[in-house]
């Protein structure tokens, strides 16, 4: 199979969601109650404990995948402690020994992104950057409250603050994400890059497949 193989994004959307705002308003005006689950609590703790004796200023390197994001994150910013979190353990394993690497500034650790980021909130545990990489776009119309902006924890992410980034090939993830943030009173900026150099397998295969990328970016 090529490399170079990775689908354009067929969505029966041809812009922002029409019902988006009334989501991103419910969601902001009603806390998210879903309990907490036991594994992300042991998880958690394990990662606060270790951001506490490291004691360096923190980046989140959201649904990291195999964590070759997080590993090139952690490369670029050496006065930074890392934190690659991602529902599958099985591909974070590929990328476990951390000796292989030659630095010693990040982790990688198995979650669920619901439960993590509102633990964070609440220990005040808070990224300097934050980011949120591919692919994530559902692009389904039916779908959007799966989408980030989309789903009640879009306020946690609002809160955790920082540098936000979040990159795609779907501008209107994008844009749908610029959309909802504007209701929360936080502009950012959409616009279309060249990754220098590519960090992510996604990214790779994306523009070797000649599909335009996208960035969002936000002071939160």
């Amino acid at each position: 199979m090529s490399f170079a193989n990775s689908h354009q994004i067929i969505s029966n959307q041809a812009g922002v969601h029409d019902k988006l705002q009334a989501i991103v308003e419910k969601h902001l005006t009603h806390s998210f109650q879903k309990p907490y689950q036991q594994h992300t609590i042991d998880g958690f703790k394990l990662v606060e404990s270790q951001v506490k004796k490291i004691g360096k200023p923190l980046i989140f390197d959201s649904c990291c995948g195999v964590g070759d994001s997080t590993i090139n994150l952690a490369k670029a910013h050496p006065n930074h402690f890392v934190i690659g979190m991602d529902k599958s353990g099985h591909r974070l394993n590929k990328n476990e020994a951390y000796e292989q690497h030659g630095i010693d500034n990040f982790m990688l650790i198995r979650t669920d992104l619901n439960d993590f980021w509102r633990l964070a909130l609440e220990a005040k545990m808070l990224p300097e950057k934050h980011f949120i990489l591919y692919p994530n776009p559902w692009p389904k119309s039916k779908h959007v409250k799966r989408r980030w902006h989309g789903a009640a924890v879009f306020p946690t992410i609002v809160a955790l603050g920082g540098e936000l980034e979040l990159r795609s090939n779907w501008r209107i993830y994008l844009e749908e994400f610029a959309a909802a943030l504007a209701i929360a009173d936080k502009p950012s900026l959409v616009k279309e890059f060249v990754p220098e150099p590519c960090i992510t397998p996604f990214e790779r295969k994306y523009q070797a497949s000649g599909q335009a990328l996208f960035k969002l970016t936000a002071s939160l």
